[in-house]
């Protein structure tokens, strides 16, 4: 029998400890990595559970789609609001002054008289006429693989600020948003009727950064014509009479008729009042700056002010000047002794 050469016997020594090695390695941090996932896991606060047990009253949204209403625990409606609302990916202070804004309006809301009939018993729709709301299989659907993330993200911010609103002179305040300034918020009765103490004009540099910040609409003179009923001369669309201290637009004369910033936003589905106009071929051309009617807290300026580590405490009296925090329970409970 021969026998085995030692350089043979070497290098099966070899193979053997490079195979068993990485395994060797591997398990035990394999393990330990799966053991720290499930940690993870489990101490995560069950934020659902959490903002249902934080819930002083339940929520009835009418939902336009559905021509239904559903019934919803009020900290988990404030979820579907900013979920719906304000970006996922906005920092933390951001979302939890976005959450303080939904609250407070929806207090005010639920304190204000209904107008019976008209939302079939809900106490708030889930469109622009009051806030925007998606439930959690809604959001789901939008957000896809990211919804896990973002969902408790909001639900983490919501709960911090949970039972808190803004109130002014001890009223739950008119908690006014808007996505995206011009550079300056825009006092209430610039684009209102009436002026409101809190709801005053304030710079808002950090909207710049805004992908909303700028938009351009090109229109055909005809099409313009007709949406606000005027005649365009050949040389001229008309004059931009004067702006508002924001620089938005106060008021327009084209021909005889004349007519506010607002009327111009609103009858040609303009993002902003801050706009500016010139004729091109056969088109009216108009560039706005700024998305939505300016007054109060602009959600693109909340999360600029986050980034530079300013809390939401520091976000909401910014934007609305005078207000303090008070808890929600005191109104509330005015609520359900008028139900």
């Amino acid at each position: 029998m021969k026998k085995v050469k030692p350089i043979i016997i070497f290098s099966l020594f070899v193979t053997v400890v490079i195979l068993i090695i990485p395994t060797i390695l591997v398990l035990p941090f394999s393990a330990d990595t799966t053991e720290k996932t499930v940690a993870k896991q489990q101490s995560e606060p069950n934020w659902e559970k959490l903002l249902e047990e934080a819930s002083a009253i339940n929520v009835a949204v009418y939902r336009t789609k559905k021509d239904e209403v559903e019934t919803v625990p009020l900290e988990k409606y404030i979820v579907g609001v900013v979920g719906a609302e304000m970006p996922a990916e906005f920092e933390e202070e951001a979302l939890k002054a976005q959450s303080l804004t939904a609250r407070t309006f929806i207090v005010k809301q639920l304190m204000t008289d209904k107008q019976v009939g008209i939302l079939k018993g809900g106490d708030v729709s889930d469109t622009t006429t009051h806030q925007v709301y998606k439930n959690e299989d809604e959001l789901k659907e939008i957000w896809g693989v990211d919804y896990s993330k973002n969902i408790n993200k909001i639900r983490k911010a919501v709960y911090e600020t949970r039972g808190q609103i803004l109130v002014y002179d001890n009223t739950p305040i008119t908690a006014s948003y808007f996505s995206t300034s011009n550079g300056y918020t825009e006092n209430a009765e610039d684009y209102w009727t009436n002026p409101i103490p809190y709801l005053i004009s304030v710079e808002s540099p950090w909207d710049v950064e805004s992908p909303k910040f700028t938009d351009q609409v090109k229109m055909p003179i005809s099409e313009f014509e007709s949406k606000l009923g005027v005649k365009v001369s050949s040389s001229n669309i008309g004059e931009i009479v004067s702006r508002t201290t924001s620089h938005r637009v106060e008021k327009v004369k084209i021909g005889d008729k004349e007519f506010t910033g607002r009327d111009i936003r609103e009858k040609l589905g303009l993002r902003s009042t801050d706009f500016s106009w010139k004729l091109e071929d056969d088109q009216v051309v108009i560039t706005t700056k700024g998305f939505g009617h300016g007054i109060g807290m602009s959600q693109y300026g909340a999360n600029g002010m986050a980034k530079e580590g300013k809390t939401f405490e520091e976000i909401v009296k910014y934007y609305y000047k005078g207000v303090s925090i008070s808890e929600a329970n005191a109104f509330l409970e005015q609520y359900v002794a008028k139900k």
